[in-house]
């Protein structure tokens, strides 16, 4: 009996010390280890991809944020603010009703097939309310009438894919070149800055294909905002 004791107290005692080295070097040293490495070589990326301005952190380069202006009474969908350039539609984003004290912010995608809507095969005028087809025809019009100024018309056959719908997360921080060029005149014209000056800005914000072949060449909007927000600021 007191062997059965003694053996089952090693037992007990064998498995407590193999716990507190299995705690400490799963739960403290490799914790540690993986931190410091993160912050010694890729301290940017550790740290969410943060993007400052004047000193703050105003976002990240991987989460793309929306420009629009504070609710009217009795408005229930913001409008964009047009001096600054415009991201992708978000029509996927939500509220957390499980956690309203910080309102997080859900992201996804609408889940509405590529052919929502369409009437062979086509997106038409009589598209179904709420379907895909129906908020792409939507948004390009609001693409063209925003975009279009004095001695500047948008052609809707100008408005890229990208203007007119949403990423699969709906936080998508870039835009194509070709939708931030269409922008140009508006935000020119909205900021008091020649048109040209505003395009130099686009191009010196383009971004390449990765590693010279994967991807499509983007322009993140944030960081695009900021150097229009330094631009203005100059004159």
């Amino acid at each position: 009996m007191n062997n059965s004791l003694v053996n089952t107290a090693r037992s007990l005692g064998a498995g407590l010390r193999a716990l507190l080295l299995l705690t400490l070097v799963t739960g403290v040293v490799y914790p540690l280890v993986v931190t410091g490495v993160a912050q010694g070589l890729f301290p940017g990326r550790a740290n969410g991809s943060e993007i400052t301005s004047e000193g703050e952190v105003v976002g990240s380069s991987l989460i793309g944020q929306a420009y629009t202006l504070p609710l009217k009474e009795g408005q229930e969908t913001p409008e964009p603010d047009l001096r600054w350039f415009q991201g992708r539609p978000a029509n996927g984003l939500g509220v957390n009703s499980r956690n309203t004290q910080y309102r997080l912010v859900l992201s996804g995608a609408t889940n509405l097939a590529a052919d929502s809507g369409a009437v062979d095969g086509r997106c038409t005028a009589g598209s179904a309310e709420g379907s895909l087809c129906a908020q792409v025809l939507a948004a390009r019009a609001a693409v063209v009438e925003d975009n279009s100024v004095p001695g500047h018309d948008v052609d809707p056959s100008d408005v890229p894919a990208d203007a007119v719908t949403s990423s699969g997360s709906g936080l998508d921080p870039h835009i194509s070149p070709a939708y931030a060029r269409l922008q140009a005149h508006r935000v020119a014209e909205r900021n008091g800055l020649p048109v040209t000056r505003v395009e130099e800005l686009v191009e010196d914000h383009t971004e390449g294909r990765a590693l010279g072949f994967l991807g499509e060449p983007r322009v993140n909007v944030l960081e695009l905002n900021i150097a229009l927000k330094d631009l203005v600021a100059s004159r």
